[in-house]
């Protein structure tokens, strides 16, 4: 097959079921692009006024569904570590946190959030698991045994699927969020 100018990639589709499923994923993760969820949070936050903390809270409150929409979308609306497919279960869940972000461009890209079960996101925004360079989770030595199994920790557990661009959000996470990072 000869690409087209331009193209990097093609993919082949059997029959309708595959292509709409190959399209349906494709549109999806337009609306994930790294710039996508700023521009949709600067179109509706573009009127609201910033100067008082009630109305800092409003337009912060604005942007964390817009990031919420963009990861369920980039994380086919399952728990990017257990799988749960029950959206109103899930947690968007910041790798830097919100107010640690520089700019609303970081505090809005898909690639600094995981889509969490509650009990990971707790977990993870409490500095108690990180996510190591592979994807494997990395529990803190505070949580015990018992803690481990109630959490469901005991065995080895992994986010499904990382890439490149989580590196650098996650690396910040372990340094500055994660319990167990040096000397702390």
């Amino acid at each position: 097959m000869v690409l087209p100018t331009g193209a990097v990639a093609a993919r082949f589709a059997q029959d309708y079921l595959t292509l709409h499923r190959l399209l349906r994923r494709a549109f999806q993760l337009t609306q994930t692009l790294p710039h996508a969820p700023l521009r949709v949070f600067e179109q509706k936050t573009a009127t609201l006024p910033k100067t008082t903390e009630v109305e800092r809270l409003v337009v912060q409150r604005v942007g964390q569904e817009i990031f919420r929409g963009a990861l369920l979308a980039f994380w086919e609306g399952r728990c990017a570590v257990t799988g749960l497919a029950v959206p109103e279960l899930l947690r968007a869940s910041h790798i830097k946190p919100w107010a640690e972000c520089a700019s609303d461009a970081e505090r809005l890209d898909v690639f600094n959030g995981l889509l969490l079960a509650p009990h990971l996101d707790a977990a993870f925004d409490r500095g108690f698991v990180t996510v190591a360079e592979d994807g494997a989770i990395v529990v803190d030595d505070a949580l015990d045994g018992d803690a481990r199994a109630a959490l469901g920790f005991a065995a080895p557990l992994r986010v499904r699927v990382l890439r490149p661009q989580h590196a650098a959000y996650l690396s910040y996470h372990r340094g500055h969020v994660f319990r167990g990072r040096r000397g702390r």
